[in-house]
């Protein structure tokens, strides 16, 4: 795992056999993976993890890649359709990781198969299951409970990065609940802790006022008008 997301699971790893259920209430694309679940596979990959996704057309390459992804460890399936289950199944036996978005809620069959494909045997060497959404009975769930982009003044300026809260609860010795404050991503598209007594907010390239949030300007007839969402 990435180092700034240790202290959210058990043990600092994730375990073979496993299932992460991911939340973002930030999602730029319907098609596209949150940035935590991004951070999850990246990190495997980076260990040397091979790593399957499927049912993410829009998976974000760029962004995984500025987590330190490697790319070469990723195998993809876009379009599944109905049969996503199926491909989960034949991706737990011969990668590491699987990250993937179901069309809909599991049924218990489906999660009951899955599961089987997934735990370590003396014929298969297990893998994680990291799902972008919910899972009936997962072991972990990561969630975010507080966000807040920074780089923006007051109508100018860029995005430069996210200050993320990720809470994680789960069963059994994930029970108790934990949380971290991140840069999720950083300036540099990296995931790192955020300190709030030294780490200095990101300021708008012309030194403006430090302001978290998204501000804008548009014209309407004329009119200037002023946009402004925390």
């Amino acid at each position: 795992m990435l180092a700034a997301l240790r202290t959210l699971v058990p043990g600092g790893a994730l375990r073979r056999g496993g299932v992460l259920a991911v939340g973002d209430r930030v999602r730029p694309c319907g098609d596209a993976p949150s940035y935590l679940a991004l951070a999850l596979a990246a990190g495997a990959s980076a260990g040397g993890a091979w790593c399957g996704v499927v049912g993410l057309p829009a998976f974000g390459i760029a962004a995984a890649s500025g987590m330190g992804a490697d790319l070469g460890r990723f195998l993809m399936l876009d379009e599944p359709g109905e049969r996503w289950a199926e491909a989960v199944g034949v991706l737990a036996g011969a990668v590491d990781l699987v990250l993937v978005r179901p069309p809909r809620r599991p049924g218990g069959e489906q999660v009951r198969r899955i599961g089987a494909r997934l735990r370590r045997t003396a014929r298969q060497r297990g893998a994680v299951l990291v799902v972008a959404g919910d899972w009936p009975g997962a072991d972990l769930r990561l969630r975010l409970t507080e966000t807040a982009w920074s780089g923006l003044g007051d109508g100018t300026g860029h995005l430069a990065g996210r200050r993320v809260t990720i809470a994680a609860d789960g069963r059994g010795a994930a029970g108790r609940e934990r949380t971290a404050l991140l840069w999720l991503p950083a300036a540099d598209g990296a995931v790192r802790e955020w300190v709030a007594e030294t780490d200095a907010p990101m300021l708008p390239a012309d030194g403006g006022d430090q302001r978290f949030g998204v501000s804008a300007q548009i014209r309407d007839g004329g009119e200037v008008v002023q946009l402004w969402s925390a």
